[in-house]
């Protein structure tokens, strides 16, 4: 049986680059060989594709070792508009060279210019199906901003926030400041347009806004500053179902940090694990979960989500559930909590990409 040939891209220009190169390291090592012929593309931080080395040590965070994906990885690869699948690899002072059409790509690419809906957008016109969210429900899952937006418009509910523009903070500083003063403190301040926790600073007094939103907007000139609210944080992960079935999840997890941290931040989450307590199930009522579930799959449908999506949840003392966020392309790695998620519920790792892989072949590209 012909096996299908799967493009597995990640690095990429955003500030998330190392972690996207952790994701691959994990799924390079757990696809399954027998099922798809596997194509690793690397994304340098300048933006070239390059062939990748298909090992997944070469691409795993280890100590004293951070990977990077760089030009003297290999041939660059271009895509071809229209193409349908067609890669072409040009080689230092060769002529180019047509690789064998790509069947889908595995998109595994963190933040802008990746999760964002660009890349979503370029498979689209290249006529390759990819797995995950269209360009639409990517971009709006990137955007913080405009995620609150459709989130209040489908009637699910969020915590307050603010949005300070670049050219705000520039021409309406005061007008901003005392905006963020109404959401009481303390306040969270994050680049509108990033994840893994980069650029996020806790402000518990307003003389530090400044230094906050400056900090955020090193990732992102557009931030978001979120009102601090005291609640649990929980998590649920979605996988889209087959042809016309609702949207699948999984039962809830939490991820405690240690005092060692004020919250859960790009160093806890990724070079401090020994400090974290990663609870599956969360020790929630069991109506809770139902509701986050509920509110799960809600998410992903007011988005247009496909493929897969974690929805981060606050979970109050006085009992109440409020959506965070919505991540299109979450961690994934053998050991983040989305695929831990689906693992407790009965799903291995390498079930799921092959599931996602699957889900992306059903489906049409273009207007669907």
């Amino acid at each position: 049986m012909t096996r299908t040939r799967v493009a597995v891209v990640f690095g990429g220009k955003s500030s998330e680059h190392t972690i996207s190169c952790a994701t691959a390291a994990g799924v390079l090592a757990a696809i399954d060989r027998d099922r798809y012929d596997v194509v690793p593309i690397g994304v340098t931080r300048e933006g070239r594709w390059v062939v990748a080395a298909d090992e997944a040590d070469r691409w795993a965070i280890a100590p004293g070792r951070i990977p990077e994906v760089t030009d003297g990885e290999g041939a660059e690869i271009t895509v071809p508009m229209g193409a349908s699948g067609a890669l072409t690899v040009t080689a230092p002072g060769a002529l180019p060279e047509q690789l064998a059409g790509v069947d889908v790509v595995l998109p595994l690419l963190h933040g802008p210019f990746g999760e964002d809906g660009t890349i979503q957008g370029m498979l689209e016109l290249a006529g390759i199906p990819y797995v995950g969210s269209g360009v639409l429900a990517s971009a709006a899952g990137m955007d913080k901003h405009y995620m609150k937006v459709v989130l209040a418009g489908a009637g699910i509910p969020i915590g307050p926030s603010v949005t300070i523009t670049n050219r705000q903070w520039r021409t309406q500083r005061e007008a901003s400041v005392e905006a963020v003063a109404q959401l009481g403190l303390p306040v969270f301040v994050k680049p509108a347009r990033a994840g893994s926790s980069m650029g996020i600073t806790r402000v518990d007094d307003l003389a530090d806004l400044a230094a906050a939103v400056e900090a955020a907007q090193q990732h992102d000139p557009k931030v978001l500053v979120e009102a601090g609210i005291n609640g649990r944080e929980i998590e649920c992960a979605v996988l889209q179902g087959r042809g016309d079935e609702p949207p699948r999840t999984t039962g809830v997890g939490e991820i405690v940090v240690g005092t060692e941290h004020a919250f859960y931040d790009y160093e806890a989450k990724y070079f401090d694990s020994e400090h974290l307590d990663i609870r599956i199930p969360a020790d929630v009522p069991p109506e809770v979960e139902r509701r986050m579930q509920s509110l799960a799959a809600a998410t992903f449908e007011a988005l247009d989500c496909e493929g897969l999506g974690r929805v981060d949840f606050f979970y109050t003392p006085e009992g109440d559930v409020l959506v965070n966020e919505i991540n299109t392309m979450p961690g994934f790695t053998p050991f983040s909590m989305y695929p831990m998620l689906w693992q407790a519920a009965g799903m291995s790792y390498a079930d799921l990409i092959a599931e996602l892989i699957e889900l992306a072949l059903e489906r049409p590209v273009g207007l669907r």
